[in-house]
């Protein structure tokens, strides 16, 4: 349905519900415990399996999502990873416990700042900037991508930001509304979020965003509910029924701010999306004690014995292994990967072969089960989104099939182009993994979560999420598998923009 509002478009809200299964949302909707998103589906178009990046994570996405780009382009590679320039890794949150290996002042310093200003290209504008620069009224809710053209200074009204301030000294450039936990807030609308603690994530989105829609705040809103990321981590993808739930009450009240939903929909268009999906856990992979015969650096460098090879970066169901020392980088990756190809719980492992002029010549993915798959971008197998690849090698390595030239790779969707994007990715590691189903990597506090759930992997379990759009105009012609770096072009599309009307608007001003 199209809004009637003369001629411009109908104000946008994105809402993204991080890790909502596809799987789950029609469950919620059928058990008649998500009336809105079934709203949505009814009245728009439903994706079941729009396909996540790789590793499928919480920062890789968000940057895609927001950039319409993966990250070869837009270079956030991991959950943690390591800044060959700075030498040191970047931690964005794993577990607490994982942050206090790193320190935390640390870990908030590259999660609220720098994975914004320093990390994520400049070469890529977000949505945010895209339409700041349009005169596009912006807002957004806590999110771990927020960039936009607009200065915001941290909060100290209470006595709970004030004591964040501490940490959190710096302005931030985001959007013209931007509420960020307690610790950004554009104006004052009453509501807190206990410094975005999970469980209380949802009901603060839930609060600014009805604000925003009381006040005519917005043309374009970010709406952020991760608490059912949270919650499925913590019991489990089957219980993602009751956060989904919780999630759909914070989309009523955004609704009843405006009348009801009948009248929210009268003037705002909805993509309501998830950023992955999550699959149980049951084991770990312990990657760090594996390797640790090559000499794994630690979260301190302070510490004795041999002068550390290799960094080990685990992103929850995926992992990257960094080689230190460029002038044994291609014997490390070997001995790396014919280690990794012998631990149990790891699926795939994947590297990237270099021309004599360091320009990358094939990507490698290679299983314990049937041997190596070489490719590259190029050639005449086409995938579902249209890309032709050159393959050579078993196809079974990622379960796919080949007819008219036509590839499909249902288990792992999307496969070539994700795993070359990050192996292409200038901050990515010299070998990425991925797990089996049923296994997650230990992070740096020797964390999981075993009982519950994660994602990260190239599995379709992990990597599937779900896509409602309702009032938004699709393309002409739909990809043949929907990607989450395909909704950054639908949002500046809604708005008659492209990514490169947008580059020049920005040179220009």
């Amino acid at each position: 349905m199209a809004a009637d509002v003369g001629s411009s478009p109908p104000k946008l809200v994105l809402c993204i519900i991080d890790a909502m299964a596809p799987a789950m949302l029609e469950r919620a909707v059928a058990e008649g415990v998500a009336p809105v998103l079934q709203t949505l589906i009814e009245r728009g178009r439903y994706v079941p399996d729009c396909v996540a990046a790789f590793p499928s994570v919480t920062p890789v996405c968000a940057a895609s999502i927001v950039t319409g780009v993966a990250q070869d382009a837009h270079r956030v590679p991991g959950m943690n990873w390591f800044h060959r320039e700075e030498e040191r890794y970047v931690e964005y949150g794993s577990s607490f416990r994982s942050a206090q290996r790193f320190g935390i002042t640390r870990q908030l310093t590259d999660t609220v700042y720098n994975m914004n200003r320093a990390h994520l290209s400049a070469d890529t504008p977000t949505v945010f900037e895209t339409l700041d620069d349009a005169d596009i009224r912006t807002a957004g809710t806590t999110y771990l991508m927020y960039r936009g053209r607009y200065r915001h200074e941290p909060q100290r009204d209470t006595a709970l930001t004030r004591v964040a301030s501490t940490l959190m000294r710096h302005a931030v450039m985001g959007p013209r509304e931007l509420f960020y936990a307690d610790v950004f807030a554009s104006r004052r609308t009453g509501c807190r979020s206990g410094l975005g603690m999970p469980g209380v994530r949802d009901r603060h989105s839930g609060c600014v965003s009805s604000y925003m829609v009381e006040h005519d705040l917005f043309d374009f809103l970010l709406l952020s509910l991760p608490d059912n990321d949270w919650y499925s981590h913590k019991h489990g993808p089957e219980a993602q029924l009751q956060s989904i739930a919780q999630a759909d009450l914070q989309l009523a009240r955004v609704c009843e701010a405006a009348g009801g939903v009948e009248e929210f929909l009268r003037e705002h268009a909805v993509i309501a999306m998830a950023d992955h999906s999550q699959a149980p856990v049951t084991d770990t992979i312990a990657l760090q004690d594996e390797l640790a015969e090559l000499g794994v650096l630690g979260p301190s460098r302070a510490s004795g014995g041999e002068e550390p090879r290799i960094a080990v970066c685990p992103s929850q169901r995926a992992a990257m292994v960094y080689a230190l020392h460029e002038s044994e980088r291609d014997a490390m990756r070997a001995s790396v990967v014919t280690r990794a190809l012998g631990i149990e719980g790891i699926e795939h492992v994947m590297w990237l072969a270099r021309d004599a002029h360091e320009a990358p010549r094939e990507g490698i993915i290679s299983s314990p089960e049937h041997g190596e798959l070489r490719f590259r971008p190029g050639g005449p197998l086409e995938d579902l989104r249209g890309v032709g690849w050159s393959v050579e090698g078993p196809l079974a390595v990622i379960d796919g099939t080949a007819a008219d030239d036509r590839l499909r790779t249902p288990t792992y969707p999307d496969v070539l182009a994700r795993v070359w994007s990050a192996l292409t990715c200038p901050s990515s590691g010299e070998v990425l993994l991925s797990a089996a189903p049923g296994y997650e990597f230990i992070d740096w506090g020797r964390q999981a979560h075993v009982g519950g759930g994660s994602h990260g992997s190239l599995h379709a379990s992990d990597s599937l999420g779900a896509l409602v759009t309702c009032g938004v105009e699709l393309p002409a012609e739909e990809p043949g598998q929907w990607a989450i770096r395909d909704i950054a072009p639908l949002v500046l599309g809604h708005f008659g923009l492209t990514r490169e009307s947008s580059s020049e608007a920005g040179e220009a001003i």
